[in-house]
């Protein structure tokens, strides 16, 4: 599948705008964490852009990604896509351990850049130059911000990459920002101030 083909499975599937969202902010984590790897940036970008195409239609956990494995195997997704995408899904029953360097990619952006989403979606300037690793770890404290973001998986996907979470965090911050318009967080949906 290209890019394009991608985007398109994605909204076929997804119509929250905030959704959508995380899924090209995990794109744009994925294909920086390639890059910075030696790995293959087009491989990474997808599995990062498809992970949750189907969480909308099927948000049980039992469902998500099961049922879009079958739809990603269906329309010529390879193997390596589809397995990175079950594997980030700990509840789905397969039991399936993250083994490759791609799967545990996955599992260290995703639950992370919403949670640095959030961090910046609740400063008055809604921009993302703004967010530090700092901010991030003293929310991460903070129980009652963006509870259903589990703090936990964002510190043993970091342990499992093999990153140290305050870098990781800095590295995420920094992989967003050429994506910040797209993912509004360059402060436009700040309000305008008298």
């Amino acid at each position: 599948m290209t890019r394009e083909e991608q985007l398109a499975l994605v909204r076929e599937y997804t119509t929250n705008p905030s959704l959508i969202k995380h899924m090209l902010a995990v794109e744009a984590a994925m294909r920086a964490l390639a890059r910075r790897n030696g790995e293959d940036e087009e491989l990474w970008g997808a599995v990062g852009l498809l992970h949750d195409f189907d969480y909308e239609r099927w948000p049980e956990l039992t469902d998500h990604t099961i049922k879009g494995a079958e739809i990603l195997r269906e329309r010529g997704c390879s193997e390596t896509i589809v397995r990175a995408i079950l594997t980030h899904n700990d509840h789905n029953g397969l039991n399936l351990a993250r083994e490759s360097a791609l799967e545990k990619g996955l599992a260290a952006c995703d639950e992370l850049c919403g949670f640095i989403t959030a961090v910046t979606l609740v400063r008055p300037s809604k921009n993302l130059d703004e967010v530090t690793a700092e901010s991030v770890l003293k929310k991460m404290k903070d129980k009652a911000f963006a509870r259903q973001v589990n703090r936990e998986e964002i510190r043993q996907g970091a342990a499992s990459y093999g990153v140290e979470l305050k870098d990781h965090i800095t590295f995420l911050i920094d992989a967003l920002k050429p994506a910040a318009k797209d993912l509004g967080l360059d402060g436009s949906a700040a309000a305008p101030t008298a």
